[in-house]
């Protein structure tokens, strides 16, 4: 967990540089409220303390670089407790949740404040307290509204809407390949998600460069779709998991009324791991045919 930490840390400066220091506040308040929340709801259950392993603080930096830095703090906290008392806590705590908790409390937050959870922060146009500030359109709602895009080279520096983690390319880059050279996590499930999105967007008609860079696909491919709870272990199920991720992103970006899709791909995809790995398990060497 330390390693993941280390390896959000690019994101984190560059939403900070992109967005103010607001983002910086904002990721501070979502990890106290995923902190305390273990702290506490261990302390009620009379559970032992889990804070020394990092993955609280993780899901809280996880949860606050895919909220805009609009949101009121109150929100981003609620998503903080919500990841984790109800998603992490109530089903037995580390390794016993079935899906990612940023990414539930995410998409919670996005049905219940749905008007926040789509409000973007213009890049570079800092801010602190103020409410009213004048919103700008993400890449997916600007193109599906004729809206002036961002070139290729502002998605790649990340200087365009969004939320916090997803608009600089380059620091999710870079935080991959730290995990990856750590042998933190496989490259097998980020390389599938996002080579699924960009051979399907292409045949369908998308920019390749664009979708892979726009939205939360390389947030989401790099460090959640390879969370070790909610994925498989298996080579083949971690394949097939980032296809399927890849396939369902696809499907929602092109054809549904959501403009973007990878946190509901990785949560449909988390919710079949148990059956992705019962099909995927090899036999063991040397085992003895079953008498028919």
């Amino acid at each position: 967990m330390l390693d993941v930490i280390i390896a959000l840390i690019p994101a984190m400066i560059a939403a900070t540089i992109i967005f103010g220091f607001r983002a910086l506040m904002l990721i501070i308040v979502t990890m106290g409220a995923c902190v305390l929340s273990e702290y506490l709801t261990r302390k009620i259950l009379k559970r032992s303390d889990t804070i020394h392993n990092l993955t609280a603080v993780v899901t809280g930096i996880l949860l606050a670089l895919n909220l805009p830095v609009t949101l009121p703090f109150w929100m981003a906290a609620l998503g903080g407790v919500i990841a984790i008392v109800i998603v992490k806590e109530f089903f037995g705590g580390v390794g016993q949740n079935f899906v990612n908790p940023a990414i539930t409390a995410r998409i919670i937050l996005m049905m219940s404040f749905a008007s926040q959870m789509s409000t973007w922060q213009p890049p570079l146009n800092y801010y602190m307290f103020r409410p009213d500030v004048i919103s700008s359109a993400s890449y997916f709602s600007a193109s599906q509204t004729g809206q002036k895009i961002p070139s290729l080279l502002d998605m790649f520096l990340g200087i365009r809407a969004g939320s916090l983690g997803e608009t600089c390319a380059l620091a999710l880059l870079i935080g991959g390949v730290y995990l990856v050279a750590r042998k933190v996590i496989s490259p097998v499930i980020p390389l599938c998600f996002i080579g699924t999105v960009v051979i399907l967007a292409t045949l369908l008609g998308g920019n390749p460069l664009y979708q892979l860079m726009s939205g939360g696909l390389l947030l989401g491919a790099i460090f959640m779709a390879t969370d070790y709870t909610t994925s498989p272990v298996t080579k083949n199920g971690k394949i097939i998991f980032g296809v399927g991720c890849g396939i369902i992103t696809v499907l929602i970006r092109f054809f549904a009324a959501l403009p973007e899709g990878v946190s509901y791909a990785i949560l449909l995809m988390n919710i079949l791991v148990p059956h992705i790995e019962h099909l995927t398990i090899p036999k063991v060497f040397g085992e003895e045919a079953k008498v028919k």
